[in-house]
């Protein structure tokens, strides 16, 4: 029986190369998978699932609007796909994450999804929240602050290294504008 699974984590905790490692065994064993990427994410990497180890991989692209689940069952009923892996997934919207249950439980494809938990101001995203409420397996994937311990937050930074308590939830960066970090040390630091 097919599930669908959240790997989260925060930043700089090989959220996507964990991904693609798992393609890559899929594909050596002659399977095939369909990969997704938000398209919000314009950076150099756009349409690629990235990691920053260097690891990559061309990938569909999602918007608010993309029907995930159309776009799922058409390429399966094409060539069958042994599962269908989801980077970014805290982009996902509500009916998106229904539709990737649906891919699992009414077509027969695994659906893992990777990506954050909460935004920069220890909120879900509604993409992330939904999969924590529905998902069949939830893997918290580990990342380290500073002082050894789990970092389970994403500190937003300026130019300088200073904190940003305020701001839209979402806005596209890496390590220039996030800092893993504990609770600890997150709250320490948005208190400076």
């Amino acid at each position: 029986m097919a599930k669908l699974y959240f790997y989260y984590a925060s930043m700089n905790a090989g959220k996507s190369s964990n991904l693609l490692q798992a393609a890559f065994n899929y594909g050596e064993r002659g399977m095939k998978v369909m990969l997704w990427t938000a398209a919000i994410d314009n950076r150099s990497s756009f349409g690629a699932i990235a990691s920053r180890i260097g690891l990559h991989a061309d990938a569909h692209r999602f918007g608010e609007d993309s029907d995930l689940f159309e776009a799922v069952a058409a390429e399966h009923s094409e060539d069958e796909l042994a599962c269908v892996m989801i980077d970014e997934a805290q982009f996902l919207t509500e009916d998106q994450v229904w539709q990737c249950a649906r891919m699992a439980d009414e077509i027969g494809v695994p659906v893992l999804c990777y990506g954050l938990r909460t935004d920069f101001q220890g909120n879900l995203f509604p993409g992330s929240a939904k999969l924590l409420g529905i998902a069949d397996s939830l893997v918290e994937l580990k990342a380290v602050c500073d002082c050894g311990r789990k970092a389970t937050m994403n500190l937003r930074i300026d130019g300088s290294g200073k904190a940003i308590a305020a701001g839209e939830q979402t806005e596209i960066g890496g390590n220039e504008s996030y800092v893993a970090l504990c609770r600890k040390h997150f709250v320490e630091r948005l208190n400076d």
